[in-house]
């Protein structure tokens, strides 16, 4: 009998997913097969869920933040065998030889691809990917919290680290979710006076937990304001999911300080211009990284204790997943076990 693997998969459009048993096939060349052993629930991953795009094909599998083991290898795959801990995020695969790969700038690859888009995803037993998609796990983070590491992990970090704030400057965090959680302990492990801005005091113990120094409740503040009146930041990472509060959030920015979006919504931004010229203040966005800039993130939260504050729930309640992620309910990633039976 061939090996089969249990996938989590919407059939229709507006669907509700499913447990599909699939047959495992072997890898193509250049791909490898995973075993899933956690795999993270992204908001980025409720339109795929959704499954309501023109061109979408059935069935669906969404799932992009990946952590488990390979299971088999095609050919031409060198550097990686079975047995190695690896994990894949949103960045799955590019072409490697076009301008962005060959400056490698591989996420903005024309080709890029992304699990749960451009092949099955990872809320799955079995997952098989590109093998230039794979990052690897160090020894000493496990599964459930190197997954969002794929995707939350690697945007936040990098987004904090590219934008080359001066060492003891400030960095505020717009928003205390999926994102903002693994930013504000970011910045604050970097060695940078952090703010957390989140509505309501309910979050405030947490984001003083994280790491922050001071905190924010735009419930009763307006957040560039109050951020003026500290002092002003070097760096806002916006990890909110809405455009409407960027141009009052610019306020808050200090001399030549720079605001990076990381969530976004459909809307549009209205920038001041005179404010942004006569200020220096850079208004930016960042997608996400590579397989090695996820090693990076990984390493560095072996080494300071940054993980992700995770929700575990069997794989096949993947819908309920889907339905808690839509009400803002989990605090803060909600992490699938595909060894758990939901019963």
């Amino acid at each position: 009998m061939p090996d089969s693997a249990m996938t989590m998969a919407v059939t229709e459009p507006r669907g509700t997913l499913r447990p599909v048993v699939a047959e495992t096939i072997p890898p193509p060349a250049g791909w490898v097969r995973v075993s899933v052993m956690a795999s993270g629930v992204c908001n980025a991953d409720l339109a795929t869920a959704a499954a309501t795009g023109e061109a979408t094909a059935f069935p669906v599998t969404p799932g992009h933040e990946v952590a488990g083991v390979i299971a088999e290898t095609g050919s031409r795959v060198q550097g990686w065998a079975v047995g190695d801990r690896v994990a894949v995020g949103w960045f799955g695969g590019s072409c490697g030889h076009c301008a962005h790969c060959r400056a490698g700038d591989v996420v903005h690859c024309a080709e890029r691809k992304i699990p749960g888009l451009s092949y099955p995803g990872g809320w799955a037993q079995s997952i098989t990917v590109p093998a230039d998609a794979l990052a690897r796990v160090p020894e000493g983070l496990d599964f459930f919290d190197a997954a969002p590491f794929g995707c939350a992990g690697v945007t936040t970090f990098h987004a904090i680290r590219k934008a080359g704030i001066r060492a003891g400057g400030r960095v505020a965090v717009f928003g205390i979710g999926g994102l903002g959680h693994l930013a504000a302990q970011f910045a604050a492990r970097l060695g940078y006076e952090t703010i957390a801005i989140a509505r309501g005091r309910d979050r405030e113990q947490l984001a003083h937990d994280l790491g922050a120094h001071h905190y924010i409740d735009s419930t009763i503040q307006t957040p560039g304001a109050a951020l003026r009146n500290l002092g002003g930041a070097d760096l806002i990472v916006s990890t909110a999911s809405s455009t409407v509060p960027v141009e009052e959030l610019l306020a808050g920015l200090r001399l030549h300080g720079q605001l990076t979006l990381v969530g976004v919504d459909a809307g549009s931004v209205t920038v001041p211009a005179a404010r942004l010229v006569m200020h220096g203040h850079t208004l930016t966005g960042h997608l996400t990284g590579s397989p090695r800039e996820t090693e990076e993130a990984m390493a560095f939260a072996v080494t300071t204790g940054v993980r992700p504050m995770i929700e575990r729930m069997p794989l096949e309640k993947a819908d309920e997943a889907v339905t808690r992620l839509r009400s803002g309910a989990p605090r803060f990633r909600i992490v699938l076990d595909t060894a758990v039976s939901g019963g």
